[in-house]
């Protein structure tokens, strides 16, 4: 890999590594959803009700189960939700009454739920639920974009003919490694106070490999700091006979942080991107 040219090696960064199951994970929204189907189907009784105040007081009395759905239909996850205005503040428990039946039916008409179900603007509270849940969902989009270059990795190191847990680890502590291999890291934890995680280890006959991934499809001050502390750890890395510091990283959010990241490229030789994985450089560096 010698000779690398920076700017044609930034100019193959991708935009966004999105799989197909990022944007929703439907197996969680469906299971959320069936938890809660009997009491939403027993609160679906109460769509287009003249008389909605009364009759779920009605049902409230035989089934008080019926309570724990409400904070989904208000997109809300857990089972207490704060409310106050001029007549005061609340902290409604929805798993365990702790209000009288009055004070729950103030707060699902001032939620606006009770007009929601009484004026037909859902036709079914399980199909509506569904698509809270979806919502909900998509902010678990962040985590699991952080786990898409990771997962790629892996995917890579395994194509290389590497064994999970004989040749190479996940998410593994220099405590860890040093007592495993009998080597000394200290160089790298500052003499022992910061306890660092790499997100991959490879071991080889020689060498223990230190690997460190991630993806930046926007820009920020977070990738300036990234590439300098990189760079520090691929220095103090080069002091350590048999352990080696390698880092894949890619996404046009690096161009916004280019000047850093050139930093860290000049002098660290083991960064690579992802058109560098297509290109075998498991195989290459490791084998």
């Amino acid at each position: 890999m010698a000779n690398r040219n920076f700017d044609e090696w930034l100019s193959k960064f991708r935009s966004s590594i999105s799989s197909y199951d990022y944007y929703i994970d439907f197996g969680k929204v469906v299971r959320n959803v069936e938890e809660i189907k009997v009491e939403l189907n027993i609160l679906n009784s109460l769509i287009g009700s003249r008389n909605i105040e009364e009759d779920f007081e009605k049902i409230l009395a035989k089934y008080p189960e019926i309570l724990q759905c409400v904070p989904l239909l208000l997109a809300v996850r857990g089972y207490e939700i704060y409310a106050q205005d001029i007549d005061g503040a609340f902290l409604y428990n929805f798993k365990k009454m702790n209000y009288s039946v009055e004070q729950y039916k103030v707060f699902m008409r001032k939620t606006g739920l009770f007009d929601m179900i009484a004026n037909h603007l859902v036709n079914n509270l399980v199909d509506y639920a569904l698509g809270v849940e979806t919502g909900l969902d998509s902010n678990g989009r962040k985590n699991r974009g952080g786990h898409q270059m990771e997962n790629l990795v892996e995917k890579y190191i395994v194509e290389a003919g590497f064994e999970k847990d004989v040749n190479y680890f996940k998410e593994m502590y220099l405590k860890d490694i040093e007592k495993k291999w009998n080597i000394d890291l200290s160089a790298l934890s500052n003499q022992g106070k910061a306890a660092k995680r790499f997100d991959f280890v490879i071991k080889t006959e020689n060498m223990i490999y230190g690997i460190e991934t991630n993806f930046y499809g926007g820009g920020g001050s977070k990738l300036n700091e990234t590439a300098r502390s990189y760079k520090m750890l691929s220095q103090e890395a080069d002091t350590i006979d048999g352990f080696t510091f390698v880092w894949f990283t890619d996404g046009i959010g690096w161009r916004s942080a280019r000047g850093n990241l050139r930093e860290t490229f000049e002098v660290m030789d083991m960064i690579y991107s992802i058109d560098d994985m297509e290109q075998n450089i498991m195989q290459e560096v490791f084998l």
